[in-house]
């Protein structure tokens, strides 16, 4: 009699832990838990933890409530202005309600990765080049909330739309280069005549300045010469201007006023001012 009893207790303990065994669900620290009871959705959702539930009439359903990054193919279409372009995307997007992701839709990750590539079509149509080329981040926000709005129904939500990519034909890209190399070219000629214009400008400023001291374009000629001599790679034909000439020719008539010497042939002041010039340009 105490052997069937001790059997009897042995067979309710081991049916117990049997029975235990497939009630218990762990549900990880990311996961919530949805129940359905005889195919019907019981209201609480099951926490992160230990949880039991019925066997044979409850069924568990793990929902996972990370980040979800989804990558979206490349679509092809033609922008606003006539340009085929080939676009693709990553969508990032979480589930917020368990349930509702569960019951609403078949597959809320296919619902989503559909949603998207028909959006970023959508966008395709609605957009210029040049706004899928620089103006991405409002491109990014119209996609989201292209891709949100049916998502919410769905328990799910968008958390970020980025473009990654936007390829061109080799056609185009070498009419944009050449485009691009045309804009150079034209700042540079800009840039060229805008600095002659000025150095024009202060040109004529030092030739009237020039104009009322002659000597100091003789000055500037000699340090020109000076300036050329330095190489010592060449042959300089240098010219006299007459005005020179009469310069030192001046300044010796000053120097005769002050102290009176002898007076000389007109030849032989030209040769000692030609020679007074000579020694300034070796000079």
């Amino acid at each position: 009699m105490v052997d069937e009893l001790i059997g009897a207790v042995a067979a309710v303990g081991a049916g117990g832990l049997v029975y235990l065994a497939s009630a218990a669900r762990i549900v990880k620290q990311y996961e919530r838990g949805v129940v359905f009871r005889l195919g019907r959705l019981r209201g609480e959702v099951r926490r992160p933890g230990f949880n039991l539930i019925v066997p044979l009439v409850d069924r568990l359903r793990k929902v996972n409530m990370q980040i979800v990054t989804m990558p979206v193919p490349a679509q092809e279409g033609i922008s606003r202005d006539n340009v085929t372009v080939r676009v693709d995307a990553v969508v990032y997007f979480k589930v917020v309600d368990p349930a509702a992701a569960v019951v609403n839709v078949e597959d809320y990750r296919f619902a989503v990765s559909q949603m998207a590539q028909t959006s970023l079509r959508s966008i395709i149509g609605k957009s210029e080049l040049d706004d899928l080329l620089s103006n991405r981040e409002k491109l990014n926000q119209g996609l989201e909330l292209m891709i949100d709005s049916p998502a919410v129904e769905w328990g799910v939500t968008i958390d970020r739309v980025e473009i990654k990519d936007v390829s061109l034909p080799d056609t185009m890209k070498r009419s944009m280069a050449r485009q691009a190399e045309a804009d150079r070219e034209r700042r540079a000629r800009l840039i060229n005549a805008d600095a002659e214009y000025q150095a024009s400008k202060k040109l004529a400023q030092a030739a009237h300045q020039m104009a009322d001291t002659p000597s100091a374009l003789q000055l500037r000629l000699l340090q020109t010469v000076m300036a050329v001599a330095a190489e010592k790679n060449s042959t300089l034909v240098l010219p006299i201007p007459v005005e020179l000439l009469r310069f030192l020719e001046r300044g010796h008539q000053e120097g005769d006023r002050q102290a009176p010497e002898p007076a000389e042939h007109p030849v032989d002041r030209t040769e000692q001012a030609m020679d007074d010039l000579r020694r300034a340009v070796e000079q």
